[in-house]
Protein backbone atom coordinates (compact mmCIF):
# COMPACT_ATOMS: atom_id res chain seq x y z
CA UNK A 1 0.00 0.00 0.00
CA UNK A 2 1.56 3.37 -0.75
CA UNK A 3 1.36 6.55 1.12
CA UNK A 4 -1.12 8.11 -0.86
CA UNK A 5 -3.63 5.01 -0.61
CA UNK A 6 -5.12 4.88 2.77
CA UNK A 7 -8.26 7.53 2.42
CA UNK A 8 -11.02 6.25 4.28
CA UNK A 9 -13.44 6.58 0.68
CA UNK A 10 -12.50 4.56 -2.28
CA UNK A 11 -10.25 6.30 -5.22
CA UNK A 12 -12.30 7.45 -8.26
CA UNK A 13 -10.39 7.25 -10.99
CA UNK A 14 -10.75 9.68 -14.02
CA UNK A 15 -12.10 8.23 -17.25
CA UNK A 16 -9.29 7.06 -19.61
CA UNK A 17 -10.73 8.76 -22.09
CA UNK A 18 -8.94 11.69 -20.95
CA UNK A 19 -5.80 9.99 -22.50
CA UNK A 20 -7.62 9.97 -25.81
CA UNK A 21 -8.11 13.98 -24.98
CA UNK A 22 -4.24 15.40 -24.68
CA UNK A 23 -2.71 13.13 -27.37
CA UNK A 24 -4.91 14.56 -29.69
CA UNK A 25 -4.00 17.77 -28.45
CA UNK A 26 -0.83 16.69 -28.26
CA UNK A 27 -0.50 15.49 -31.64
CA UNK A 28 -1.75 18.08 -33.50
CA UNK A 29 0.57 20.53 -32.17
CA UNK A 30 3.69 17.99 -33.15
CA UNK A 31 1.86 17.35 -36.66
CA UNK A 32 2.09 21.12 -37.32
CA UNK A 33 5.72 20.70 -36.24
CA UNK A 34 6.13 18.02 -38.02
CA UNK A 35 4.77 19.36 -41.31
CA UNK A 36 6.37 22.29 -40.99
CA UNK A 37 9.83 20.86 -41.08
CA UNK A 38 8.82 18.66 -43.58
CA UNK A 39 8.13 21.56 -45.67
CA UNK A 40 10.97 23.65 -44.87
CA UNK A 41 13.38 20.82 -45.93
CA UNK A 42 12.08 20.36 -49.55
CA UNK A 43 11.75 23.94 -49.82
CA UNK A 44 14.92 24.88 -48.74
CA UNK A 45 16.97 21.63 -49.65
CA UNK A 46 18.78 21.15 -46.18
CA UNK A 47 18.11 17.67 -45.30
CA UNK A 48 19.62 18.81 -41.73
CA UNK A 49 16.22 20.47 -41.44
CA UNK A 50 14.69 17.28 -41.44
CA UNK A 51 15.78 16.39 -37.48
CA UNK A 52 12.87 18.53 -37.01
CA UNK A 53 10.26 16.14 -37.75
CA UNK A 54 12.15 13.46 -36.19
CA UNK A 55 12.66 14.75 -33.37
CA UNK A 56 8.94 15.57 -32.89
CA UNK A 57 8.48 12.28 -33.36
CA UNK A 58 10.95 11.25 -30.86
CA UNK A 59 8.98 13.97 -28.74
CA UNK A 60 5.75 12.45 -29.12
CA UNK A 61 6.77 8.94 -28.65
CA UNK A 62 8.11 10.01 -24.64
CA UNK A 63 5.05 12.44 -24.84
CA UNK A 64 2.15 9.66 -25.43
CA UNK A 65 3.90 7.04 -22.98
CA UNK A 66 4.02 10.22 -20.18
CA UNK A 67 0.37 11.30 -20.85
CA UNK A 68 -0.90 7.64 -20.13
CA UNK A 69 1.13 6.99 -16.96
CA UNK A 70 -0.26 10.57 -15.62
CA UNK A 71 -3.75 10.06 -16.62
CA UNK A 72 -4.02 6.59 -15.16
CA UNK A 73 -2.54 7.99 -11.68
CA UNK A 74 -5.16 10.96 -11.45
CA UNK A 75 -7.99 9.91 -8.72
CA UNK A 76 -10.42 11.50 -6.15
CA UNK A 77 -11.77 10.37 -2.86
CA UNK A 78 -14.82 11.90 -0.91
CA UNK A 79 -13.84 10.99 2.80
CA UNK A 80 -16.19 12.74 5.37
CA UNK A 81 -14.51 16.17 5.93
CA UNK A 82 -12.39 16.36 2.61
CA UNK A 83 -11.73 15.65 -1.39
CA UNK A 84 -8.69 14.38 -1.94
CA UNK A 85 -7.06 14.50 -5.51
CA UNK A 86 -4.08 12.62 -6.06
CA UNK A 87 -1.65 12.63 -9.48
CA UNK A 88 1.91 11.92 -10.45
CA UNK A 89 3.43 8.69 -10.30
CA UNK A 90 7.17 9.74 -9.80
CA UNK A 91 6.31 13.34 -8.25
CA UNK A 92 3.16 12.10 -6.21
CA UNK A 93 1.19 14.54 -5.01
CA UNK A 94 -2.12 15.01 -2.58
CA UNK A 95 -4.28 17.57 -2.28
CA UNK A 96 -6.39 17.62 0.41
CA UNK A 97 -9.83 20.17 0.34
CA UNK A 98 -12.00 20.60 3.17
CA UNK A 99 -15.34 20.83 2.37
CA UNK A 100 -16.01 23.89 4.47
CA UNK A 101 -13.69 25.87 2.84
CA UNK A 102 -15.06 25.34 -0.87
CA UNK A 103 -16.30 28.43 -1.96
CA UNK A 104 -17.91 27.05 -5.47
CA UNK A 105 -17.36 24.48 -7.98
CA UNK A 106 -17.06 24.82 -11.86
CA UNK A 107 -17.45 22.26 -14.44
CA UNK A 108 -15.68 22.57 -17.67
CA UNK A 109 -15.66 21.07 -21.24
CA UNK A 110 -14.44 22.12 -24.17
CA UNK A 111 -15.21 20.88 -27.93
CA UNK A 112 -12.92 17.61 -27.56
CA UNK A 113 -14.01 16.58 -23.90
CA UNK A 114 -17.74 17.12 -24.99
CA UNK A 115 -17.45 14.97 -27.96
CA UNK A 116 -15.68 12.53 -25.71
CA UNK A 117 -18.15 12.65 -22.92
CA UNK A 118 -15.64 13.83 -20.05
CA UNK A 119 -15.10 17.18 -18.19
CA UNK A 120 -13.41 19.24 -15.52
CA UNK A 121 -14.04 19.66 -12.46
CA UNK A 122 -12.30 22.80 -10.66
CA UNK A 123 -12.83 23.48 -6.98
CA UNK A 124 -11.93 26.92 -5.75
CA UNK A 125 -11.02 27.91 -2.00
CA UNK A 126 -10.53 30.97 -0.38
CA UNK A 127 -6.71 30.00 -0.25
CA UNK A 128 -5.64 30.27 -3.40
CA UNK A 129 -3.01 26.71 -2.39
CA UNK A 130 -6.06 24.90 -2.01
CA UNK A 131 -7.56 24.86 -5.15
CA UNK A 132 -8.04 21.67 -7.12
CA UNK A 133 -8.88 20.36 -10.12
CA UNK A 134 -10.06 16.69 -11.44
CA UNK A 135 -9.78 16.51 -15.59
CA UNK A 136 -11.33 13.19 -17.11
CA UNK A 137 -14.44 12.90 -14.82
CA UNK A 138 -17.40 11.72 -17.27
CA UNK A 139 -19.97 14.11 -17.92
CA UNK A 140 -22.74 12.43 -15.81
CA UNK A 141 -20.51 11.87 -12.68
CA UNK A 142 -18.90 15.80 -13.00
CA UNK A 143 -22.30 17.52 -12.63
CA UNK A 144 -23.28 14.81 -9.50
CA UNK A 145 -19.59 15.42 -8.76
CA UNK A 146 -20.37 19.37 -8.72
CA UNK A 147 -23.82 18.74 -6.90
CA UNK A 148 -22.99 16.51 -3.96
CA UNK A 149 -19.56 18.89 -3.14
CA UNK A 150 -21.61 22.16 -2.78
CA UNK A 151 -23.99 20.25 -1.01
CA UNK A 152 -21.33 19.14 1.35
CA UNK A 153 -19.61 22.48 1.03
CA UNK A 154 -22.75 24.44 2.35
CA UNK A 155 -23.28 21.79 5.22
CA UNK A 156 -20.07 22.35 6.54
CA UNK A 157 -19.77 25.99 6.26
CA UNK A 158 -23.54 26.42 8.13
CA UNK A 159 -22.09 24.35 10.58
CA UNK A 160 -19.28 26.99 11.62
Amino acid sequence: MSWYDNAAAPWNFVSRKLITARLVTMWIWLGILILGGLVASLLTGAPLLLLVPAAALLLGGWGSWLIVRQVTAHAWAEDEEDLLVRRGRMFRSVTVVPYGRMQFVDVKAGPLERALGIAKVQLHTASPGTDASISGVPASEADRLRDRLTTRGEARLAGL
